[in-house]
């Protein structure tokens, strides 16, 4: 899989996959992760890749050219129709979709995925009408830029890919992988100042284990997360 992150500050990402899963699926070539710098598909001389927005407010806007052209040159096409199946191309932003664990599985799937980065005001809308064929916001909150989300969005691709972890089922058993919330984790020791693990992991009995974490599960999304169980 390829993943090409579209940037400002494409530097933001020189030391961050360099560390984990992302490390080791990289080492692996199960994937490969590159940012680029959104100044080099500007046609001016001083490389500007934003503007006022119309109507007035405000803050800048990334202007629409560069990003076309970056897209067409990662892709080859000019507009979302023209984006072909095995590829996916993503901005970015507040106001896109949520990003959960079944589109991180979707995703995972493609063939190369482009990362586009918000920054400032936001982006000309004319990008999310024709150009990308998904946006995606990592919560419901307002970021400097998008560069933190791709580092989110990567992160949670990279585990859903074969082989990237040690184990094949270790991402079919995390939270969000079947509505509900992970169960609950113990070590060693087994008593820390008064509080004990749970007998039943003691038992070695492997099916009232399973049914004790599936029963600690739904308590805890109860508890914590009620509405994925609706």
């Amino acid at each position: 899989m390829r993943i090409d992150i579209v940037t400002i500050f494409p530097d933001y990402f020189r030391e961050a996959f360099n560390y984990g899963i992302v490390r080791k699926a990289c080492a692996a070539t199960l994937i490969k992760i590159q940012s680029h710098d959104l100044r080099s598909w500007t046609s001016d001389k001083h490389h500007v890749v934003d503007d006022r927005p119309f109507g007035g407010g405000d803050g800048m806007v990334l202007k629409p050219e560069p990003i076309f052209a970056a897209v067409e040159s990662l892709t080859g096409a000019r507009t979302r129709a023209g984006v072909t199946a095995g590829k996916r191309v993503v901005l970015l932003s507040p106001q896109g979709r949520s990003f959960t664990q079944s589109l991180a599985a979707e995703l995972a799937q493609v063939e190369q995925l482009i990362l586009i980065c918000g920054r400032y005001e936001g982006v000309d809308e004319r990008v999310a009408e024709a150009l990308v064929t998904d946006e995606v916001s990592i919560g419901d909150y307002v970021l400097s830029g998008g560069e933190a989300a791709a580092l989110v969005v990567v992160d949670a691709i990279v585990r859903l890919i074969p082989g990237a972890l040690g184990s094949e089922t270790s991402a079919s058993t995390e939270s969000f992988s079947d509505a509900l919330l992970d169960y609950p984790h113990y070590t060693r020791p087994s008593e820390f100042e008064g509080m004990r693990v749970p007998d039943v992991l003691l038992t070695g009995d492997h099916p009232e284990i399973a049914r004790w974490r599936h029963e600690a599960a739904v308590e805890k999304t109860k508890r914590n997360r009620p509405d994925l169980l609706k």
